[in-house]
């Protein structure tokens, strides 16, 4: 029988099989010597035990198209990011570093504003705006009057998608009206493994109807750019491509060098100052960890 992992925990695997319902299964001990760890997003093949209890065993993964390390799941089609448009106000810092994060592993992301009740339009034309013009997707809802659903559900189509966002901004609300058979699922799991309410600490595989799954994963309040060199981070800033062959310099950090395209292209409004002044801030955060990390070695 094939399935999709939607949950694993405690060395079990929770196997969404199509039609025949949710398997609880281990994997096989041939993973371990081959030092495969089966990941919540995994086309697995399973061997039945009992149809009736819904046990089984996994003996076969599918190749991975991708796999995240946070959250620790595979296949993936997209990301959602959901960020409050108020209360908490948006931390554009944090989304950029998310969004970072993403066209690292070149997972396509689509923004999302919750609560946009609580915000006039002008607001809402200022937040899309800023990623709109990098070529972001940018939708927004209100969990608290239904209002949205339908853009996102179509933004979710036939795609594996991770949803993620900082804590507070509604994210689960959201899940709850796109997915309102989750809790039933989720609950269908709980009292197989007898650990209580669902809280948001593992990656979860939430299937919404044909082809059409959301990863919900734990609320997240930073992300550190690790490993990564200042030079490339401009690489995952899209917008400044289109106007870097016209910077004098090659290699530009479209900082401190004169005749920058990309500067220019501020200069002209062309280029959101939020989106620069963030890549400013996160560049020198990525110099100075360099420069630490250097200091230390050479003690």
């Amino acid at each position: 029988m094939q399935g999709k992992i939607i949950k694993g925990i405690a060395g079990f695997y929770y196997v969404h099989a199509g039609e025949a319902g949710i398997f609880e299964c281990k994997a096989k001990g041939i993973f371990r010597k081959q030092k495969i760890k089966p990941l919540v997003g995994d086309q697995v093949e399973l061997d039945v035990i009992s149809l009736e209890e819904k046990t089984g065993n996994i003996i076969g993964i599918s190749q991975r198209k991708n796999e995240l390390i946070r959250p620790a799941v595979a296949n993936i089609d997209q990301a959602l990011v959901i960020f409050a448009a108020d209360k908490p106000k948006p931390n554009l810092n944090l989304l950029d570093r998310f969004l970072i994060t993403m066209e690292q592993q070149q997972i396509e992301t689509v923004i999302c504003f919750n609560k946009q009740d609580l915000v006039d339009a002008e607001e809402q034309k200022r937040l899309g705006a800023v990623y709109a013009a990098c070529g972001y997707e940018v939708l927004f809802a209100s969990a608290w009057e239904e209002r949205g659903l339908d853009g996102i559900r179509k933004a979710l189509e036939h795609k594996t998608t991770t949803v993620a966002g900082p804590s507070g901004v509604g994210k689960s609300s959201l899940i709850n009206l796109l997915a309102p058979q989750a809790g039933m699922e989720t609950g269908s799991i709980s009292e197989k493994i007898a650990r209580g309410k669902h809280t948001t600490r593992h990656s979860q595989l939430i299937y919404v109807k044909n082809e059409t799954y959301i990863v919900d994963t734990p609320g997240f309040s930073s992300i550190y750019l690790a490993g990564m060199d200042q030079q490339e981070l401009k690489l995952y800033f899209r917008e400044f491509e289109k106007y870097e062959d016209t910077c004098r310099f090659l290699g530009c950090s479209h900082i401190h060098e004169p005749d920058c395209g990309v500067k220019t292209a501020l200069a002209k409004g062309k280029i959101s100052p939020v989106r620069y002044e963030n890549y400013v801030m996160l560049y020198e955060e990525l110099k100075n960890t360099r420069k630490e990390y250097k200091n230390r070695k050479d003690k």
